[in-house]
């Protein structure tokens, strides 16, 4: 019932904010188009507000969820006009914020004082508000200033209403809509749930703060500030306040003499980086979260924060996905066909050459071009469509990272739209493959793996005289079997004819030779011991 309502909403507000105008009817299927044409939604006056105020205010209106589907279409400007990406661009840092004093109370009841004795300083007014909690700037009582980051009250409840509804439109898709199983919508939903419901619980973000920050140690090309882990509970975070230039805002870069072509380098090598080096990702990466510090513009590093959403890979998935992308580079389809059989990721019988011919006539139109030129949404996409006919499936567990490269596709488009991204990415997979594949990175993994080798070493001897010894047992009995055999022929030759009853009886003690143990309960008898043993009855009932 509550799912009833919560679609009940979904639609009062679509047709308040008049949302059916921004679809394209003639694209639609005649049935679909008619209803529309003719729906009492048009009876709704549209009002003086933009199309993009509209959209946004309607994604607020629905709650997080849909709030996070905004702030990830605000960064694709190649899919949505200027004017709706401006628009949702307020949604990275400027959801209506909730009241001042119900977060001074949940701190304080976090925390357990009040912010007069955790503060010096605390400023009432947010200075940025998400989907999901809100900040406010404040100075610790040793002059450090810090920002606290609070989570919004009774906002679980809205996502559980919202994710029971996307888990029931998975089911109706998978039973519905053909093919749509390969999508594996019930378990994208899943891992939606796993990784939303973690940027509830502020410590898992303050913890993912700290790692990224020690993966990036020192780092020239990203910095990610301190927590205060005696100042951090489930809805409450507080952490070093950084100051930067938000990475949307290109213009001021640009004034500020920001190398624009080095700074989307650095983006993909900080991408790639947290990938492949580290299996570490920030998998948040929408424009909101980043900034760009204001300290030597010529060599310019990025700033990240909120790192609520992180993703990593199995060993298996990141070594094919590394080999993947080189072989896309290369332009070897071949290998890229190959690869996807290999892994399981299309369908079984599928033939290489075919598979590679189809992703050629995909991906060749994009290479050599800057990256104004190309759009990876629209490269999936005719992969995806391409490879139905190999019953190629969407990997759960790629979900986060595909969406976070749309994300830099996005970034990088607005930094430097003339960025190749090819031939940057290309030299550091090839030092990554060279470095894991290489006589170090071998020397590495022994390293890593000896302490376990060495904690089984004492069970080794026991392990293989068991094999041994199982071995010659084996070994003795076919041999047994083998010289009772030979001396059954050796009988036949010397009386010419074997009697029927001493055949079923000569079976019947090969069966029980034949038994792991010797003398066994026929149940315990091997199949083919049964067999005989069954044949010499037979035999001996004949006589």
């Amino acid at each position: 019932m509550s799912r009833l309502r919560r679609l009940l909403k979904i639609l009062f507000v679509i047709s308040r904010y008049r949302l059916d105008s921004l679809i394209p009817v003639d694209r639609l299927p005649w049935l679909v188009a008619l209803l529309l044409r003719y729906s009492p939604v048009k009876l709704v006056p549209i009002g003086e507000l933009s199309r993009g105020a509209r959209l946004r205010m309607a994604l607020e209106e629905l709650g997080p969820i849909f709030v996070k589907f905004g702030q990830m279409l605000s960064t694709r400007r190649d899919l949505l006009p200027d004017d709706i990406a401006d628009e949702l661009k307020k949604l990275q840092d400027q959801v209506p914020p909730f009241d001042s004093a119900v977060a001074v109370r949940e701190i304080e009841q976090a925390l357990g004082l009040p912010v007069t004795e955790l503060f010096s300083e605390f400023d009432r007014e947010p200075m940025a508000s998400a989907s999901i909690a809100q900040v406010h700037a404040a100075t610790l009582h040793s002059g450090e200033k810090v920002v606290v980051k609070v989570i919004r009250p009774g906002i679980k409840k809205i996502l559980r209403k919202d994710i029971k509804l996307l888990y029931t439109l998975a089911r109706v898709l998978e039973q519905w809509v053909p093919d749509a199983h390969r999508l594996h919508p019930v378990d994208i939903v899943a891992d939606y749930e796993s990784t939303l419901f973690d940027e509830l619980d502020l410590q898992k973000e303050a913890a993912n703060t700290s790692q990224l920050k020690r993966n990036f140690e020192g780092s020239p090309a990203l910095y990610v500030p301190q927590v205060h882990w005696e100042l951090t509970r489930r809805n409450v975070m507080v952490q070093e306040r950084i100051y930067g230039i938000p990475v949307a805002e290109v213009d001021t870069l640009i004034a500020h003499g920001v190398d624009m072509k080095k700074l989307a380098e650095r983006g993909v090598e900080v991408f790639f980086t947290q990938v492949f080096r580290d299996n570490f990702f920030h998998a948040d990466m929408h424009p909101g979260n980043i900034f760009i510090s204001f300290d030597h513009p010529h060599d310019p590093q990025y700033i990240g924060i909120d790192c609520g959403i992180v993703g990593s890979l199995s060993e298996e998935d990141q070594h094919y996905l590394a080999r993947n992308l080189l072989a896309f580079f290369r332009q070897d389809y071949y290998e890229v066909a190959r690869l996807h059989i290999e892994s399981g990721w299309v369908g079984e019988g599928t033939k290489v050459n075919e598979f590679a011919t189809a992703i050629r006539a995909v991906c060749e139109p994009i290479f050599e071009k800057p990256l104004k030129e190309i759009s990876f949404g629209q490269v999936l996409l005719g992969l995806f469509q391409t490879a139905r006919r190999y019953n190629m499936e969407v990997q759960p567990q790629l979900v986060l990272l595909q969406k976070t490269l749309l994300n830099i596709e996005g970034l990088g488009r607005q930094l430097y739209p003339e960025l190749d991204l090819w031939s940057t990415a290309k030299p550091y997979l090839e030092g990554w493959m060279k470095q894991r594949m290489g006589p170090k990175g071998v020397w590495q993994n022994i390293r890593t793996r000896f302490p376990g080798w060495m904690e089984q070493m004492p069970e080794v001897p026991e392990l293989v005289y068991g094999a041994l010894d199982q071995a010659r047992r084996v070994e003795e009995r076919q041999q047994r079997q083998q010289e009772l055999l030979v001396r059954i022929a050796e009988a036949s030759e010397k009386r010419g004819r074997i009697t029927s009853a001493s055949l079923g009886w000569l079976l019947i003690l090969v069966a029980l030779l034949s038994a792991a143990e010797g003398w066994q309960w026929l149940a315990e008898l091997p199949f083919y011991s049964q067999l005989l043993l069954v044949a010499g009855a037979i035999l001996l009932a004949r006589r």
